[in-house]
């Protein structure tokens, strides 16, 4: 008897420590370009082993290669975090000199620990897959976390202090970094799964106004104060000669002009980019029938809950200078705001999934939108 799919491929993901664990005992693969090459290889033949071994069986879904070459390197992610954290050892220490040296930052080693949500979420999305169930809301969660992880990392090593020691495995990650977008723009394209509500609920839910939905008011106050603190914090680290920005940039959150470059591209995203999404997810919020909400929610959920572990982590991780770790005098609140921030966009999402008929499109009166549903 076969085991199941997601199983096989998280015994498949488990081959990836073991591969670093040989390449960091062979000086012949410690080189810039044999580790590139080394990296391609097993990535391709981990790709060659999946299409032998599910393709026979049944016709599958092109986003499952996707999600289980992630998986291989989740698991290399989350060996990095433990050796990192002195939890093992033997498997990084070539990788980090003559791979990609911003593996040993803070921000790094927190990025690997979210892997073990990748993980989670990417064999819990192949289960549902090949079960016959719906997957599509896991798997934006999964890509909303995956494209923030991508669009901080890699402009973050090239603008800071590792911009100039950029070896030839770095570009290993420009398949991570284009596949997610890739992936998210099939699932986005799918048909959403969308409950039976009958018309006359949808429209009564529709005449409320935002004062007649408290919790739709409570969340629209909460994303007003998000986007002015994306925007404070992006001026803050554009060097805006505000009191108010160097005091908060010295007193509270030092971590900001870390040199390692990460903790300034992510505000920079979430000023150019979060701001505008924000603003686009409260017209949804108050304006009835914007079905899309139920997918850019989760999308920005996942993405959220990705940058704000990170973030937080990293300003208290001990490999992270002193002078740029959160004051201790002032630690809590800035702990408190950044949970809040990863917070809101989850309830935000909970809250479009929970209850929908908001945002669904009218139906015929005294009917249901049954014929509409899709899976």
């Amino acid at each position: 008897m076969r085991p199941p799919v997601e199983v096989s491929v998280f015994l498949l993901s488990l081959l990836g420590p073991g591969v670093l664990f040989t390449m960091n005992k062979i000086p012949a693969f410690q080189e810039p370009l044999p580790i590139l090459g080394m990296g391609l290889f097993v990535l391709g033949s981990v790709l060659l082993l999946l299409i032998l071994t599910v393709q026979p069986k049944t016709k599958v879904d092109p986003l499952f290669y996707v999600f289980a070459e992630f998986t291989f390197n989740c698991m290399v992610g989350l060996t990095n975090a433990l050796e990192q954290d002195g939890f093992i050892s033997g498997f990084m220490d070539f990788y980090l000199k003559m791979g990609e040296p911003h593996l040993g930052t803070a921000y790094a080693v927190m990025m690997s620990y979210w892997e073990v949500v990748h993980v989670i979420l990417l064999l819990t999305v192949i289960h549902r897959m090949f079960t016959g169930k719906s997957y599509r809301s896991l798997a934006l969660l999964w890509a909303g976390s995956s494209i923030a992880n991508q669009i901080v990392v890699i402009p973050g090593v090239v603008i800071g202090k590792y911009g100039s020691n950029i070896r030839p495995a770095f570009w290993r990650n420009v398949p991570f970094f284009l596949v997610p977008f890739w992936a998210a723009s099939q699932l986005f394209r799918r048909p959403k799964q969308m409950p039976v509500v009958t018309a006359d609920k949808i429209a009564a839910e529709q005449k409320k106004s935002l004062l007649s939905r408290p919790a739709d008011l409570l969340l629209s106050v909460l994303l007003l104060g998000a986007m002015a603190f994306f925007v404070f914090r992006g001026f803050v680290v554009l060097d805006c000669p505000l009191d108010a920005c160097f005091t908060y940039i010295y007193q509270y959150e030092p971590y900001l002009k870390d040199p390692v470059g990460f903790p300034r591209i992510m505000m920079l995203v979430y000023f150019f980019y979060a701001v505008p999404l924000v603003g686009i997810l409260l017209y949804g919020l108050n304006i009835p029938g914007c079905s899309w909400m139920l997918d850019w929610t989760i999308f920005f959920a996942g993405a959220m809950a990705q940058t704000q572990w990170c973030h937080i982590g990293a300003s208290l991780h001990s490999r992270t200078s002193f002078t740029y770790r959160a004051p201790a005098d002032k630690r809590w609140p800035v702990i408190a705001l950044n949970v809040l921030l990863a917070i809101v966009p989850a309830l935000l999402a909970l809250r479009c999934r929970t209850n929908p008929a908001y945002f669904m499109k009218p139906v015929t009166k005294g009917q249901t939108n049954d014929d509409k549903k899709k899976n």
